[in-house]
């Protein structure tokens, strides 16, 4: 193959997607919104809202519902649907005849993904970034691009299964904690002095009860409220934490095992609305009924044990099952919705917002940067749960009407062109031309 046909390889066409994964890919970007707002705006606010925006009325009922439905599920499918994109961009060019030059732009596309991910993580301020950890996981999703259908499904349970008994693990590491705790309270109680390990157990304990205080949580509001620079050395550290602990503790079990999925349900039409209204029904009856019962499961765990540390670590045990079926139920709910012939209008503003995925995901960080910290209108910790809602609401809304605006002039949102033009090392064209009329 010449260098001159291999120039010729081209970004996907507009007219050539798919209509079924822009939209799941429009709503699951609006989703994940839901949850990454508490981390925009509240000092550890996920799993205990006890610390900060609010634990009582609406603020409890937010938590509860973003939880049941939304927590762990919109990033799956977000995984889910970024292995699938990866299969498909990696499918055409070998499909094309790119050979061994699909393998340099697919890994460049992956290098500079991973490039972004730091960029966003450190310079745009979000600390829950997780461009980052697709490349990393994206360099393992090459090696799974033949596997069938079942092998891809049976991994990715697999998978599961470690980061499972991972999680076990931590549970009963924590049980144990507890377990010495009490006993530091029996020991000190008596007068007498503590072990080496009971002493290690204490100290654990006040570090951790240290970072839940109020004046800790004040302490990192008002680092929020500082100018830029301030804010980027503050959450360099988080930045870093995340870059280095999660690509080995979790993401392998969290995010690769949904990209094989992903992949698993492309080939198998799932995602592209080939199959009957029964199975998606059935999908989403089967996803919701199995996936709510275990989430209310750890729900009920940790609120009847008033959010105790104990209660969140054995909740967590189950976590990658409930996410799983509650994901599938999300898609078969998604399907149906594409293939009813209704709210056209809607499904195309949120095909849009789907084309644009990676601009939109961007753009969630920019204007959260603007709103909550000092860059901006230093918001940060002065919401409540629930009244986080509202930018979420307002940042939908906008990004609804601004998408099919922006792609009626211009071929890609600006992320996405950037991203095509360095991963084939050349210049696409951006604005689309005007119809020309006699």
């Amino acid at each position: 193959m010449t260098e001159s046909a291999f120039q010729e390889f081209k970004p996907l066409k507009q007219s050539d997607r798919i209509l079924s994964l822009d939209v799941m890919r429009g709503i699951v970007l609006c989703g994940i919104l839901l949850m990454n707002i508490n981390g925009y705006g509240l000092y550890e606010s996920y799993s205990d809202p006890t610390v900060t925006g609010g634990s009582t009325g609406l603020n409890l009922y937010t938590w509860m519902t973003t939880n049941m439905l939304f927590e762990g599920t919109m990033r799956a499918l977000f995984s889910l649907l970024f292995g699938v994109g990866m299969f498909m961009f990696l499918d055409r060019l070998l499909k094309k005849g790119a050979g061994i030059k699909a393998a340099d732009i697919y890994f460049r596309r992956i290098t500079w993904l991973l490039v972004f991910g730091l960029i966003h993580g450190y310079l745009l301020l979000w600390t829950g970034e997780i461009l980052y950890q697709y490349a990393l996981m994206g360099f393992l999703v090459y090696s799974f691009r033949s596997m069938a259908p079942k092998f891809l499904i049976a991994t990715a349970i697999v998978l599961f299964s470690i980061g499972t008994f991972w999680l076990y693990v931590n549970y009963t590491d924590t049980k144990k904690w507890i377990a010495e705790l009490e006993e530091v309270q029996v020991v000190e109680s008596k007068g007498e002095e503590l072990t080496k390990e009971l002493k290690s157990a204490k100290t654990r304990w006040e570090k951790y009860e240290e970072k839940r205080s109020p004046e800790a949580i004040q302490e990192y509001n008002d680092e929020m409220h500082k100018g830029y620079f301030k804010v980027v050395a503050h959450l360099a550290p988080e930045n870093f934490d995340s870059d280095t602990l999660w690509p080995y503790k979790y993401d392998v079990w969290d995010v690769l095992s949904m990209m094989l999925i992903g992949m698993a349900l492309f080939k198998l039409g799932v995602l592209t609305g080939e199959k009957a209204n029964s199975f998606y029904l059935a999908m989403a009856g089967i996803g919701y009924t199995i996936g709510l019962l275990i989430n209310y499961y750890e729900l009920n765990l940790i609120s009847e044990d008033n959010f105790s540390l104990l209660s969140k670590s054995k909740s967590m045990i189950t976590y990658y099952w409930g996410r799983l079926f509650v994901a599938m139920g999300h898609v078969g709910l998604i399907m149906l919705f594409c293939k009813a012939p209704i709210l056209g209008w809607l499904k195309s503003s949120i095909a849009a917002v789907g084309k644009m995925a990676l601009t939109n995901y961007l753009m969630h960080s920019v204007i959260c940067m603007i709103i909550f910290t000092g860059v901006g209108f230093g918001m940060f910790g002065k919401l409540q749960r629930y009244e986080l809602l509202y930018v979420v609401f307002g940042i939908w809304i906008f990004q609804l009407i601004l998408s099919p605006i922006w792609l009626r002039y211009f071929h890609y949102g600006p992320a996405e062109w950037l991203w095509r033009n360095l991963s084939y090392g050349k210049v696409h064209g951006f604005r689309k031309l005007p119809v020309q009329t006699l």
